[in-house]
């Protein structure tokens, strides 16, 4: 043992595999220098006092949340294969001295990438064109020109950062609030006065006590009738039945979803079927390659932990993401 790290004879690593036809991480560098074991939902709360370190693979289960307070040892480090730690945090892993890491810097690009798609869509009216070319329909319409928006983007992380650079370059006008007013950021207090202003608010905050249905009836009130609200960040940050209400009462022009309170979404889900709602199966940050990618950053981050260097992406454990500079 060296550091209080066990050495790479000592390491066992647990890995929560995700259900298929999801693949398991790619670990073959780690091939002979860590005792790989695998678990799933039923299986992970046995086999957890025997893990130095816990790879949550399947990043939408609750089963770490629900095994964390059993009996035995629990792991020294828990890294999960995504940007948001909800699903895993519960007070006795919040309270305990286990580090936490997540997969911060994989997804920026693309869901940035996926929210500038999301706004040419509604603004240049792509939805409709399609319904139009199906029904053979020569229908000519004006759209609306982007440049010179307003858009208001809630969730100051590397995410969020990145939608706003990637608007920028779309000749918007841009306001990012985070939890805390800094250089280049408001604070959470001015989220109200900002809304009401902007053309876009996106949503790519992270989920936590403060933030859970943080979008709700009175502020969809607040909006223009001409805005359009786009949430990437967790679904429960939504409530869910007041965006319905918002969209067919006429309160907001559109909005688009790719996260929700229950996943997959109910085939009864009203937002199905709301007036000027784009669905997606939470796919905004996924991109060819990108499991390889979160393998990649694992295992780089392993092999610091391993070498008793200091790790990168640790979670605040109470605030429930990577604080920010």
């Amino acid at each position: 043992m060296r550091n209080g790290v066990p050495s790479v004879s000592e390491t066992t690593l647990l890995v929560l595999d995700a259900a298929p036809p999801a693949p398991p991480p790619r670990l073959g560098r780690l091939a002979g220098r860590a005792r790989i074991v695998h678990a799933d939902a039923t299986t992970l709360a046995g086999r957890l006092p025997l893990a130095d370190v816990l790879l949550v693979w399947d990043f939408t289960s609750d089963a770490v949340r629900r095994a964390w307070p059993g009996e035995g040892p629990r792991p020294r480090w828990v890294h999960t294969a995504s940007a948001g730690v909800d699903h895993l945090m519960c007070p006795e892993l919040a309270a305990s001295e286990t580090v936490v890491t997540n997969a911060r810097g994989v997804f920026d690009r693309p869901i940035a990438e996926y929210v500038a798609a999301l706004v040419l869509a509604m603004a240049k009216d792509l939805p409709r064109t399609l319904e139009l070319q199906r029904e053979r329909a020569w229908r000519h319409r004006e759209t609306q020109r982007i440049a010179g928006t307003r858009a208001c983007v809630v969730g100051s992380g590397p995410i969020g950062r990145t939608i706003v650079r990637t608007l920028k370059g779309l000749g918007m006008i841009t306001a990012l609030v985070g939890r805390t007013a800094r250089d280049g950021v408001h604070g959470a207090a001015e989220l109200d006065r900002l809304m009401a202003r902007a053309d876009w608010v996106v949503c790519a905050a992270p989920l936590t006590d403060d933030t859970r249905g943080m979008f709700d009836a009175r502020r969809f009130g607040l909006m223009q009738p001409s805005a359009r609200f786009i949430n990437i960040g967790r679904g429960p940050l939504v409530v869910e039945d007041d965006l319905v209400a918002a969209l067919s009462k006429r309160w907001i022009a559109g909005a688009a979803l790719d996260v929700f309170e229950r996943e997959p979404l109910p085939a009864d889900s009203p937002l199905w079927t709301a007036p000027g709602l784009l669905v997606s199966p939470h796919m905004s940050g996924d991109t060819v390659g990108w499991r390889d990618e979160l393998g990649a950053q694992f295992v780089e981050l392993y092999e610091a932990w391993a070498a008793g260097r200091p790790l990168t992406n640790v979670v605040d454990k109470e605030r429930g993401y990577v604080p920010g500079h």
